[in-house]
């Protein structure tokens, strides 16, 4: 599979290669030496045609509204954008050159993290790059471009992040020009992209789509849907299913517990009055859970504060009508917000106790009953996850599991979650009062300690909890989120709806594939298709559909975690197809787990994988 790293779209993909390198002298003399050559300042062009990551883009100022300013040099004309970006202009032909001063703008010079996150500028001619700016970062010196037109069609001027955040990506194009002989250059809109829907309607006959293996340890419970697709009614068999273990012929779940360690091959069949189908479920009781990447939803990225049991419920609700949850969809994850909130300048006075009089963590009005909510999830075979923190609050200021580990976690089996999302959030408040400490532990052990502790209080209960840690990659974790317990972590910052976080997060996961195993998975963030919003207003995802197809595949193959994140209720068919492409899924969850890796570059920067 072939994808190109740098083109915002497929038409600029389709786009004819040629160029011609000269130098810049060169240049000036063939733009000196054109009759009638006049000369277009970018910032004078139609901007309204330029797509950005964030923010407006301005006309003689960068992002945020400063004189544009690379390295201490100010220039009163040019543009300043946001990576990623692009801007196609038709030229026709008639223009003879392309020249500017790029480079990052020192307005976020000052924060001392800018310079982890690098940018790249590009100028394509006709498809093909003619100036690559390589990695740039805050305070870097500005580089000249100079670029022969002749003959060229359309131009784009493109800006791309390098690493997987999107922050402090202020690019500016400075001094930017064209020169052209007869009608002046103009700026286009990107062709629309038609959202096709590529994946079949399942078949009325059964078809069977579950992950082939299952992890469970010794006595705790089992709880696992034959996924099957086809006409209801279908009727559920099974051989050699585990002493202990019972299958519900009418809806396909498997529950129980195996009190024995082993290996167990479980033959499944389902029949409707059209045909049948027949598979084979391999259960492996021992010490190893989350056998394939965790498949499920999580309620972050569409409804972050907004979230509350309604809604979770309406989300499974909506997995089992649109057929999701026969095509293997299992994890139904509440992502934070679900507990009282912390006056983070002082928890003792918040509004209300954050913890009974037993030191059990306190849910806030919208979760009124737990366990009614995770036994609602399990009566369809679906599984339930929570979340919180190892610092004092979480992210969003919720009430956290510092010092209260063994109770949380005692909480959550209590209530039947089957899944843990651990985020690093407040916690970095603590590691930096240990970095104070004349005997300050060593730094790969501050990282390590808050999960070590979660895990060791996970493994007391009397249910499999996956564990998930999400700390954005700090510290190398792929190479030691394993050993603390972890079936997951997250590799990368938080994800966005955009080509250019989707391309610089899921590239940038080359590399990484030694690190992934049944049970230990990268995690790349969550998908970014359909409505999503982050709060209660929701838009449709700014990812183009050829893009949400690359978004799609690219984590299939890099065999991570897919958790949905748009709203459920407001699926329609393109997105529906997307979630239900049975091979796709197939590669993501294939038990061998092996991540796809990144296997060539091509002459044209496109990557193949």
């Amino acid at each position: 599979m072939k994808f190109d790293d740098f083109a915002p779209t497929t038409a600029l993909q389709r786009l004819r290669r040629r160029t011609v390198f000269l130098t810049c002298a060169g240049l000036l003399m063939a733009a000196a030496g054109t009759a009638g050559a006049a000369e277009v300042q970018l910032a004078d062009l139609d901007l309204s045609k330029l797509v950005q990551e964030f923010g407006h883009v301005q006309a003689n100022k960068s992002v945020s509204g400063h004189p544009l300013t690379i390295n201490g040099r100010v220039f009163e004309r040019g543009v300043g954008s946001h990576a990623a970006s692009s801007l196609q202009i038709k030229l026709d032909g008639r223009a003879t050159g392309f020249h500017a001063f790029v480079g990052i703008d020192d307005e976020v010079k000052g924060d001392p993290k800018a310079k982890n996150f690098p940018i790249e500028i590009r100028v394509m001619a006709d498809g093909h790059t003619v100036f690559k700016s390589g990695p740039m970062r805050a305070g870097d010196a500005g580089k000249a471009v100079d670029v022969d037109l002749n003959g060229v069609k359309n131009l784009v001027l493109y800006t791309r992040l390098v690493g997987s955040g999107n922050m402090f990506a202020h690019a500016d194009w400075a001094d930017a020009k064209i020169t052209y002989d007869g009608d002046k250059p103009e700026t286009v809109s990107l062709p629309p992209d038609e959202a096709v829907v590529l994946t079949p309607l399942p078949a009325k006959t059964p078809r069977m789509n579950f992950a082939r293996v299952l992890g469970v340890r010794p006595g705790k419970p089992v709880l696992f849907r034959v996924a099957t697709t086809g006409e209801r009614p279908i009727t559920f068999t099974g051989a050699d299913v585990p002493d202990g273990v019972k299958l519900d012929p009418a809806t396909g779940i498997l529950t129980g517990a195996i009190a024995k360690a082993g290996t167990y091959r479980v033959k499944l069949s389902a029949r409707n009055a059209l045909g049948s189908a027949e598979q084979t479920l391999t259960i492996e009781a021992g010490d190893r859970i989350a056998l394939t990447p965790p498949m499920g939803w999580n309620s972050w990225n569409c409804f972050a504060h907004d979230v509350s049991d309604e809604k979770v419920r309406a989300a499974a609700d909506a997995m089992e009508k649109s057929g999701l949850i026969d095509h293997g969809w299992t994890y139904i994850n509440i992502d934070d917000c679900w507990q009282l909130p912390v006056n983070t300048k002082a928890p003792e006075k918040s509004a209300q106790p954050l913890r009974d009089a037993n030191g059990r963590v306190r849910t806030n009005d919208k979760f009124q009953d737990m366990k009614a909510l995770t036994d609602y999830l399990h009566a369809k075979g679906l599984k339930a996850g929570i979340y919180s923190s190892p610092g004092p609050w979480t992210c969003a200021h919720f009430t956290g599991s510092y010092e209260n580990e063994a109770a949380d976690a005692k909480q959550y089996a209590e209530w039947g979650f089957d899944y843990l999302k651990y985020d690093w959030c407040s916690y970095g408040g603590v590691a930096n009062q240990l970095r104070k400490l004349p005997n300050r532990p060593p730094e790969a052990t501050l990282l390590r300690h808050p999960y070590e502790v979660m895990r060791d209080e996970l493994a007391k209960q009397d249910r499999d909890i996956v564990y998930s840690l999400c700390q954005y990659g700090m510290g190398s974790v792929w190479e030691w989120g394993g050993q603390v317990g972890g079936n997951c972590w997250r590799t990368t910052d938080d994800i966005g709806d955009s080509w250019g976080s989707v391309s610089a997060i899921g590239f940038n996961q080359h590399g990484l594939e030694r690190f992934a195993k049944p049970g230990q998975w990268n995690d790349p963030d969550m998908l970014v298709l359909g409505k999503v919003g982050w709060g209660p207003k929701l838009h449709q995802t700014k990812l183009t559909p050829s893009e949400q197809y690359s978004h799609v595949s690219l984590w299939s193959l890099l065999a991570a975690p897919l958790l949905i994140g748009c709203d459920l209720t407001q699926l329609d068919a393109f997105t529906t197809g997307l979630l239900s492409n049975d091979e796709v899924i197939a590669i993501n969850q294939d038990p061998l787990g092996k991540q796809g890796s990144r296997v060539a570059i091509t002459d044209d920067d496109g990557e193949i994988w």
